[in-house]
């Protein structure tokens, strides 16, 4: 099982192939207008994203579908061909196909690939939206099967690499990529689709949440990842990973089902600036090269590592790693934020990582908000390379009770891809249909066999050792410009019950926003079968054996709201044993990891090796 974040890294950098884009003549700006709508309506400079595709590479096909998909203006494959002609005497080596209303009829793109693949040869790189993600909406389809296309040489090539690899070292195995969506699917189809890749890396940290969550019997939690340049947001309610539409990769949107994750703050290397005043840190990172000062690699500028390490949440010797930080570097690089503010260098330190803070519940307050969460009801469970220093910080601004720390929390993503399923989301779009409790089962019939065979062509069945369906529909009271999305009772559509599938509806309304009329008229805009295909996971491990040892290992002076803690005690995660009660302010060391215990807060080993805090 294999995550990667390159395709994640070729849209962020826009280093990819020359691609060509066709769509329906009078749309050629599609890529320029977007959304129509500015991020920042505010700002009068503000600038609309640079598409990845120029437009002289854009070519218009005189053809067009109704909104049903009925034909207007049919094809012509003669001038399908000298399109694609034009397009490969340009340099294109990739082909995108966005046509208006393609979510109802797919005949017109795949025309034009087949007068592509005639020109270019059949192992032509093209991607249709009306295959990728067959949903209403011109741009969102357009962005999709552009992102698919531009990415998809880069990727093709790396997994091709990757297979090789594997192939050599471990015959008679498959190799698997960890998708959006939390699940996994075959290589062969993330070379072809990998635009589903593009926030694996996240997705798999969720799924390892919800499998350490359940076998630890908590249902509901906030998953927190900080890394290096952002931290990270999900949840997990009762059991599901929440899942979202409206995720965004670099500049541009990713309108498939994903793991809902958001960016709300800062990481360890992110940089501390005085701002006309003000105190910034982020978005700028020190990457990891050189990294942060107190890596002693050349870095000058102050982040939020060099404050850790002021402030006395991170020791000088990381042992685990066998790096020494140099406190005096982190001191340089802190003084010009701390002549700028008047304050010596530790309380410079403490400033940065409250102001950090600050921009995490900023974040965070608002998202759990939209999903109708209240913090209180919610574990926090912390990861990533600065998620265990940091994380447990955020709980006591945001009222979060019980923290969880996995036993390697650097590393926990893997975990995730370790336990992931085959999964996959099917679509079909209804909006504007006369939709009766009869057209819904039959959709759901049809997207169930396209499932199965999906599955079928990840996986011999022997690997498989379950499979699940999931019926969902994204559903709006009439007038309403945006949808929500509602899990149907698969009864209810064996049942053709639509009573039972409004009613869903009104109870996930009344859920997220407190509010439902059970009066007014509900429409379907599109229908979404999930597949998840179960394979063979490890059980969770109950923790490594406790070495005889002294868990105490020192002390030393820390900082906590303003006020100085002269000899907080220092403890080896290995030596602790099962119940054995920290009482914050305390740090747990470990070799991947560093664990701060804030005032207030009580931490133990528990279930699996984990450590849960739980506040005072």
């Amino acid at each position: 099982m294999h995550g990667t974040t390159v395709s994640t890294n070729a849209v962020i950098e826009r280093k990819g192939p020359k691609v060509a884009f066709f769509v329906t003549e009078g749309y050629r700006d599609l890529l320029e207008l977007q959304r129509m709508g500015l991020k920042n309506p505010l700002n009068i400079f503000e600038q609309r994203t640079k598409p990845l595709i120029g437009r002289s590479m854009v070519f218009q096909v005189e053809e067009r579908l109704m909104r049903g998909g009925a034909v207007r203006t049919p094809v012509d494959q003669s001038a399908l061909e000298a399109l694609a002609q034009k397009a490969v005497a340009a340099g294109a080596e990739g082909f995108a196909v966005a046509f208006l209303h393609s979510y109802a009829n797919a005949r017109h793109e795949e025309a034009m690939a087949e007068a592509i693949r005639k020109v270019a040869g059949q192992h032509a790189e093209i991607s249709l939206s009306s295959e990728i993600w067959p949903r209403i909406g011109e741009y969102e389809r357009a962005i999709v099967s552009v992102l698919n296309a531009f990415v998809r040489k880069r990727m093709d090539e790396y997994i091709g690499k990757v297979e090789t690899y594997v192939a050599g070292r471990l015959p008679g195995s498959q190799l698997f990529v960890t998708r959006s969506n939390g699940g996994a699917m075959a290589a062969e189809e993330a070379r072809k689709f990998p635009v589903h890749t593009l926030l694996s890396g996240p997705a798999s940290g969720v799924t390892a949440v919800q499998y350490l969550g359940r076998a630890m019997g908590e249902n509901n939690i906030l998953t927190l990842d900080m890394g290096g340049t952002s931290t990270d947001i999900s949840i997990v309610r009762d059991g599901e990973v929440l899942t979202s539409n409206d995720a965004e990769v670099g500049d541009f949107p990713v309108v498939m089902p994903v793991t809902g994750i958001e960016a709300v703050g800062a990481g360890g290397g992110s940089v501390a600036v005085m701002d006309n005043g003000v105190l910034r840190v982020g978005p700028e990172s020190s990457g990891s090269y050189p990294g942060p000062a107190c890596f002693g690699r050349g870095g000058t500028a102050p982040t939020l590592t060099d404050a850790y390490l002021l402030a006395g949440y991170m020791p000088e010797d990381l042992r685990g790693v066998g790096m020494r930080l140099d406190r005096e570097a982190a001191s340089r690089a802190m003084s010009p934020i701390a002549d700028a503010l008047g304050q010596d260098v530790l309380g410079a330190a403490e400033m940065c990582i409250a102001v950090a803070s600050s921009n995490m519940v900023a974040g965070v307050m608002p998202y759990l908000a939209r999903h109708g969460v209240d913090p209180e009801d919610l574990a926090l469970l912390v990861y990533g390379g600065a998620g265990a220093i940091h994380g447990p910080l955020l709980a006591a601004e945001i009222g979060v009770k019980r923290i969880i720390v996995p036993t390697t929390p650097s590393v926990f993503c893997a975990l995730g891809g370790l336990v992931s399923e085959l999964s996959n989301d099917l679509l079909e779009t209804v909006h504007g249909a006369d939709v009766d409790a009869e057209l819904i089962a039959q959709k759901f019939a049809q997207l169930r066999d396209q499932s199965a065979a999906w599955l079928s062509r990840q996986a011999p069945a022997k690997r498989l050792v379950s499979t699940k369906f999931e019926c969902w529909a994204e559903m709006r009271y009439a007038g309403q410009s945006f949808q929500v999305d509602v899990r149907l009772p698969d009864e209810a559509i064996d049942q053709r019950d639509l009573t039972t599938m409004y009613e869903a509806f009104h109870a996930e309304h009344q859920r997220i926003y407190s509010h439902c009329d059970r009066s007014s008229p509900v429409e379907f805009v599109d229908l979404r079968m999930r597949v998840r295909g179960g394979m063979t996971i490890p059980e969770p491990d109950s923790g490594e054996t406790v070495r005889e040892g002294r868990s105490l290992t020192g002390h030393r002076s820390m900082r906590f709201s303003g006020k100085v803690f002269p000899d907080v005690s220092i403890y080896d995660r290995v030596f602790l044993a099962e119940g054995e009660a920290i009482q914050g302010p305390a740090v747990i060391e470990q070799p991947d990891a560093t664990i701060v215990v804030p005032p207030d807060y009580v931490a133990r080993v528990g279930a699996f090796g984990s450590i849960l805090m739980t506040r005072s």
